[in-house]
């Protein structure tokens, strides 16, 4: 009878079962595979943040001067960094990383398998290149003539047409400056952007995604993302019809039914919106309850002298207030502030993270407005993301996903535009929350984020239709104002054809930025909101006596930045759904808090619509969308002549 300890040894040696010493010397190797694993994302990451702050300077000279010599040198370092990332990325797929069990280590890789545009043939990367900055060159230079002088052929889009289209009233003014805008930016770039399309799907499929469209939806880390989109979608939708209802009877009111119907979509270019995206601008005739307080306060502004400046330390001093970070020196020193007079740069707010954790910058045509106040929080929400994780890995330093790093600075200005806080701040005189004056104020935020949802929603949709073929270059407008009408209820305010071309009328179109963040951060932003107003004992939805959602204020509670700051910190260090139950304790987007805030508004407008019998909803446009403008006036002749 063989003793136990033999048989052990014999079992071991002849079936392979491991000892204990196997055991100790796999611990061993796998600390030291670990502890190289580490090394080389260590090094990555040194190397990363370098070529991207090259990277990154390169492009903000250019975006800050659109000078030929800029774009040279911007395209030639782009070509030396796409040149670095491929043959980094080369080393990480050759690298065994995929059995690695630290979920941290195994996440930066994962990251750094992804290469993104530099995985092009660097031919075909320069050409993918220089169209992106074509593109956004003929957007941001464009012009066009006064419609009073058409000799005066200055107006820029940031600020001229921009105020116009605020202020004027006359539905003939407005329509000019849509048409001419979309003559001046779309129709130039026509022609560059199929090969844009042909050159971002090739680029996904090198890194193994079905087309372009998959390529975006991979910082969403979730297979049912466009699902979820849509499920969302679905629960808002009803407060938007009720909203857009009551929208069309004052435009109908001030315009007369001979430009707004009762039931059609409603024309864009009545809206106060190049984009019909926001309806702030028409406040001032559709507002629910004239004379009672508003809270825009523009005036107050100018009257107090305020500037770009100004603006930028008043959102400064929210963050501070809440225990957030100071923007450092180098941030006053390097940023642009308002639209320099000696040169042409590309106006649309942005916000940059250099690479080095030290250089912080922001680039905004500021007016002295409201709007751009509330766009300045937006903003430095940006910057102090970039602050809360510039200690992370450089293959971290970015949002939880890209609709995270949009809301922050929304979400402090749901507190920034209340009544309460302008009063605090001594630009509001009168902060009284009485029925109206809730009314109009969640009017007021319901033309800007309720408004801004299906708008969101129908630009990525156009495009995911695009990259995945579904739509063809034959049909790139047609298929655009099919998706307005159809989540917007809007229409163009003259017949279109294929040879217009209005998606790249809107830079985030021409400029490759994918716009579902823009929706998230929509959604989202009121989840944060509830949590952080939760946090700061300003909101409990069990207390009848409470504040409501929409008067909480956490300006100066340090416990609501603290809360906010232990979500910001992770970067993209943790899929966003655990970045999310840091902060509202669980994991998914959900719409109930938007719903929540809104509430007083959507009971207020359901009645309203009723009482006027109002159509919810739209029929199909009267306008048409045909393949050539010879066609479109063939199609116009008969109508006339059925007429």
């Amino acid at each position: 009878m063989l003793r136990p300890l033999l048989v052990a040894i014999l079992v071991t040696v002849v079936l392979g079962i491991p000892t204990p010493e196997d055991a100790s010397n796999a611990a061993a190797d796998s600390k030291q595979d670990l502890q190289g694993a580490k090394q080389f994302l260590d090094q990555l990451n040194k190397e990363y943040g370098e070529w991207n702050n090259k990277y990154t300077l390169a492009n903000w000279e250019y975006a800050a001067n659109l000078t030929e010599e800029n774009l040279a040198k911007k395209l030639n370092i782009s070509a030396e960094v796409a040149r670095y990332f491929k043959s980094a990325w080369e080393k990480v797929n050759e690298y065994p990383w995929k059995d690695i069990k630290d979920s941290g280590i195994r996440r930066q890789f994962k990251k750094f398998s992804v290469l993104g545009r530099s995985a092009l043939p660097e031919d075909r990367y320069q050409e993918y290149e220089k169209i992106i900055s074509d593109m956004e060159n003929i957007y941001s230079t464009a012009k066009i003539c006064d419609y009073k002088n058409r000799t005066k052929c200055d107006l820029a889009l940031e600020p001229e047409l921009t105020e116009l289209l605020m202020k004027s009233r006359d539905p003939e003014e407005l329509k000019y400056i849509w048409v001419e805008w979309r003559k001046a930016t779309g129709e130039k770039v026509k022609s560059l952007y199929p090969k844009y399309v042909e050159l971002s799907n090739l680029a996904a499929t090198l890194n193994n995604f079905s087309d372009n469209a998959a390529y975006w939806l991979k910082d969403y880390e979730a297979d049912d993302f466009p699902e979820q989109i849509e499920a969302l979608w679905q629960q808002l939708k009803p407060l938007y019809l009720q909203l857009h209802a009551y929208v069309r009877r004052e435009l109908r009111t001030e315009y007369g039914e001979n430009v707004v119907s009762k039931d059609g979509p409603i024309p864009a270019h009545l809206l106060g919106n190049m984009w019909a995206q926001t309806w702030t601008n028409i406040a001032d005739f559709a507002i629910p309850y004239p004379g009672k307080q508003m809270p825009d306060v523009t005036h107050a502004m100018i009257k107090q002298g305020y500037n770009a400046t100004t603006i930028f330390r008043v959102a400064e001093d929210f963050f501070t207030s809440i225990n957030l970070t100071a923007m450092p020196d180098l941030f006053w020193q390097r940023s642009i502030l308002e639209k320099p007079k000696d040169r042409e740069l590309i106006c649309h707010a942005s916000a940059w993270d250099f690479y080095d954790g030290k250089d912080f910058r922001i680039k905004q045509c500021t007016r002295v407005n409201m709007e751009d106040l509330l766009t300045a929080h937006h903003e430095m929400g940006h910057v102090e993301y970039y602050l809360q994780y510039k200690d992370q890995p450089n293959v971290f330093k970015e949002g939880a996903n890209p609709g995270f790093h949009e809301a922050v600075g929304d979400v402090i200005s749901l507190s920034a535009s209340t009544p309460s806080h302008l009063k605090a701040i001594k630009l509001l005189d009168d902060d009284s929350t009485d029925t109206e004056a809730n009314i109009n104020h969640l009017f007021l935020k319901g033309l800007e984020k309720i408004v801004f949802l299906p708008f969101a929603y129908m630009m990525d949709k156009w495009r995911w239709n695009v990259f995945q073929g579904k739509v063809t270059s034959d049909n790139y407008n047609c298929n655009w104002w099919d998706l307005a009408e159809e989540f917007q209820g809007i229409e163009p305010p003259v017949d279109r054809s294929e040879d217009d071309f209005d998606p790249g009328a809107k830079y985030h179109i021409i400029a490759d930025v994918e716009y579902m963040r823009y929706f998230v951060s929509f959604v989202v932003q009121f989840q944060f909101h509830k949590a952080l107003c939760i946090e700061a004992k300003q909101y409990n939805p069990q207390n009848p006596n409470s504040k409501l959602l929409h008067e909480c204020d956490i300006y100066n509670n340090k416990a609501a930045g603290n809360l906010l700051k232990n979500m910001l910190e992770l970067g993209s260090s943790k899929p966003w759904q655990d970045a999310m139950e840091r902060i509202t304790g669980q994991k998914n987007m959900e719409s109930a808090g938007l719903l929540e805030y809104f509430k007083p508004l959507t009971d207020w407008l359901t009645a309203e619509n009723k009482k006027t019998n109002e159509y919810i909803g739209w029929k199909p446009r009267a306008r048409q969308c045909v393949q050539t403008r010879s066609e479109l006036a063939s199609f116009e002749e008969k109508t006339e002549a059925n007429e």
